[in-house]
């Protein structure tokens, strides 16, 4: 299987390059856009929820740290990035690190540069109107130009603008988008936009059918590997230019840079890096006695040197351990998902 050509690299709405990073859509929802004029104008609380379009969210932010080498280290360490370019004397910071460098961390912004009043009040109104629940949806980046070590950030924030009402999976609600504009010692440097969507939670219905474990998002990038599942085969990308090893699959490589890639096969073989126990919220479509929880999350080693986060099976989830040996196997957990999971080799 090869990845030269359009199918081993990474292209339309899911793009992350230089200037633009790619949507990731969530909760299998449509995208906010434009109802029919009737029903907008039986919508009186988005005609005041629409009043906060442009309005600031944030203003007059300041980083707490300039752009420096440690965190671009830590960072480049997390995420298994080895590009050169972010070392050495003339190293520039990752481009999606652009959002960690406005960050206020646990102690939050104490500046005076927190959340704007208008923020607050626009939040006011949906939660007083039973939209009350909030998850991620999606967010989009851009790049004018790189962030080095030393560079000053400062930054503002709109409410970008809100959707009409919208129906989902989740339940009914309202996307809302704000845009945050990132300087760089007062120089354009990026644009942040983050969309939420502030919804009502859909009546459950206790004589549904039982809850399946989530659907994986499956595009031309990764698309491969879920073929060699289907095959019962794990696949692991192989960069034809310097022979680097990558998992989870990605459209190019962060070694070298190169674009074109094969696959080998993963011999099955490999040990408990780390582990989570999960105990809260209860998934029943993760317990095999269907109780919900808990259940342990495990990052695997594979013999071949990568890994992948999968769950291990055949042990009790307080027995797993760091060091474990386990061996892959493939779980067909409904009639239309099989998964690679990780059974605990005996005496392990």
């Amino acid at each position: 299987m090869s990845g030269a050509g359009a199918e081993g690299r990474r292209a339309g709405a899911d793009t992350v390059r230089p200037g633009v990073a790619g949507r990731r859509p969530g909760v299998d929802a449509p995208r906010p856009g434009a109802e029919t004029s009737e029903n907008a104008e039986r919508d009186e609380l988005y005609a005041q929820l629409r009043a906060y379009e442009g309005r600031a969210a944030a203003t007059a932010g300041r980083g707490k740290d300039p752009v420096n080498e440690p965190m671009i280290r830590h960072w480049c360490e997390a995420m298994g990035d080895t590009s050169p370019a972010y070392r050495g004397p003339d190293a520039v910071a990752p481009p999606t690190m652009l959002q960690a460098w406005t960050m206020g961390g646990l102690s939050g912004h104490t500046d005076g540069t927190g959340r704007s009043a208008a923020y607050d009040e626009m939040f006011a109104l949906l939660d007083g109107a039973g939209y009350t629940s909030v998850v991620a949806t999606d967010c989009e980046q851009e790049y004018p130009r790189p962030l080095r070590p030393g560079d000053r950030i400062t930054f503002d924030t709109v409410i970008e603008s809100v959707s009409p009402r919208k129906t989902t999976k989740l339940g009914t609600g309202y996307f809302v988008t704000t845009r945050t504009d990132v300087h760089a010692d007062g120089e354009v440097a990026g644009t942040h936009r983050f969309r939420i969507l502030k919804y009502r939670p859909a009546q459950r219905n206790k004589d549904a059918e039982p809850a399946r474990r989530p659907r994986p998002v499956i595009n031309r990038d990764n698309a491969g590997f879920w073929a060699g599942v289907a095959e019962h085969r794990l696949l692991i990308q192989r960069c034809t230019d310097c022979a680097t090893l990558r998992l989870p699959w990605l459209p190019g490589c962060n070694a070298c840079g190169g674009a074109e890639w094969d696959t080998v096969e993963a011999c099955g073989e490999g040990t408990v890096f780390s582990h989570v126990v999960m105990h809260h919220p209860p998934f029943p479509a993760f317990a095999p006695d269907g109780g919900g929880g808990p259940y342990a999350v495990a990052l695997v080693e594979l013999a071949e040197g990568v890994r992948i986060v999968s769950n291990v099976i055949g042990v009790p989830y307080d027995k797993v351990r760091v060091g474990m040996p386990v061996h892959l196997e493939f779980l067909r957990t409904d009639p239309d998902l099989e998964l690679p999971v990780f059974r605990a080799s005996e005496g392990g």
